[in-house]
């Protein structure tokens, strides 16, 4: 019998929300690798190494000490003033501990934020390539996401003309990603300061920097915290951070806000309505981790720039794929068009778009990887390096294979 009642109707926030193209490809590999089937899965966007060991050992202390309790919504102190430490000596940024919010990943941050600072109707600015959460988190916030594009000739920049070409009055929130997900992109500092006095002729933005990946650069390349261009600038920006990437802290879920008393008030109620605190053990790891996993992380990003390097070479060997140099992060990004438009299947199709791609040489090639559509980039794959050097190999190779296959097939 059918409701007409109209009882089970969901939300109209839920109706329209779409499922992260990132963890559905990741599950699906996963079940399938479960089933028996020999995969390489080059999706996760997660360090293949362990947590960082002073965090490990930590956890595991506060565990024997019963340290198992609630704790302040925005964290327990020593972690919240050791990330104020570290803002001020690594990224020029001056908060109090009271400016800072722990949250239950940095994922949560980023949507503690946009409830915090947007309204139904208001605009959030979200440059392309985007990481598929943005859209999607503006969406929940009744917020309207924009496109801000970017160029692959430009190494996927997003660049100041580009973002004032498309703010409005409703204007109300920039998301900036350096090092970005999914390119690896890193705007030059010369652009975040012409990016800055875009946002300084706008008094109702505010920006949203996620510096999830700021620890992942290559190549000399250090980021720029946007919120250290000047206090003006400061007094405007939502810094976001957490441990995930950096000390291999994923399935931990600690990251962190950062952002001046009148939104970090209203961040700390926020989050004391809804999740109540990170869990106290994570961030008992994660204050040990800021003290001491340092030699642990410059291992992990060398061995990320070997990975990267040999990943991009064995890309641009092949016929009709290129692929931009990423500055960080652990993503390739290749342009696959060269590819689209070949290779009939059994049922006689083409690989029309890099959704069939992806799923035909997840099915036929056991080769995990995400599709361009997802970061608003269609004809563009992403593929996660944050795997051994085998793993990435045999990734490599079941992609050249499969490719020539469909070179001989078109």
């Amino acid at each position: 019998m059918t409701d007409t009642s109209g009882s089970s109707r969901l939300s109209l926030r839920v109706r329209g929300l779409a499922p992260s193209p990132t963890m559905a490809m990741d599950s699906r590999a996963k079940a399938l690798k479960a089933q028996g089937r020999d995969l390489v899965n080059l999706t996760a966007g997660e360090p293949d190494f362990p947590t960082v060991r002073a965090a490990a050992t930590a956890a595991v202390e506060a565990i024997r000490e019963g340290f198992t309790r609630y704790t302040e919504a925005a964290g327990i102190r020593p972690l919240r003033e050791a990330i104020a430490a570290k803002l001020a000596r690594d990224n020029g940024l001056s908060y109090r501990p009271e400016e800072v919010a722990v949250t239950p990943g940095a994922k949560f941050a980023l949507y503690a934020a946009m409830q915090v600072l947007c309204d139904p109707g208001d605009e959030v600015l979200v440059p392309a390539p985007y990481w598929v959460s943005y859209p999607e988190q503006a969406k929940l916030a009744g917020a309207v996401p924009v496109v801000v594009p970017t160029a692959e000739s430009d190494g996927f920049v997003v660049r100041a003309a580009e973002i004032a070409a498309r703010l409005t009055p409703r204007s109300r929130l920039l998301v900036l990603n350096s090092p970005s997900n999914p390119t690896g992109a890193v705007i030059p500092p010369d652009e975040l300061e012409r990016i800055g006095e875009v946002v300084l002729r706008h008094p109702r933005l505010w920006v949203l920097s996620d510096e999830i990946y700021e620890r992942l650069a290559y190549d000399g390349t250090r980021p720029r915290s946007f919120a250290a261009l000047s206090p003006e600038l400061w007094a405007r920006t939502v810094t976001i951070n957490g441990f995930s990437k950096a000390y291999a802290m994923t399935g931990w879920r600690v990251g962190y806000t950062a952002a001046p008393d009148p939104v970090a008030r209203p961040l700390a109620n926020f989050l004391s309505q809804t999740t109540s605190n990170a869990t106290s053990v994570a961030q008992s790891a994660a204050l040990a981790a800021l003290g001491g996993g340092e030699p642990e992380v410059a291992a992990m990003v060398a061995e990320f720039g070997r990975r990267r390097d040999y990943v991009l070479e064995r890309l641009r060997a092949l016929p009709g794929v290129r692929c931009t140099t990423p500055g960080g992060a652990f993503y390739v990004f290749p342009n696959m068009r060269g590819v689209l438009g070949q290779g009939a299947a059994a049922d006689g199709k083409v690989v029309a778009d890099t959704e069939s791609l992806a799923l035909r040489l997840l099915e036929e090639a056991g080769l995990a990887t995400v599709p361009g559509e997802g970061f608003g980039a269609p004809g563009f794959i992403r593929l996660s390096y944050a795997a051994s050097m085998e793993t990435l190999a045999e990734g490599c190779n079941r992609l050249a294979h499969f490719l020539e296959g469909l070179r001989r097939a078109g």
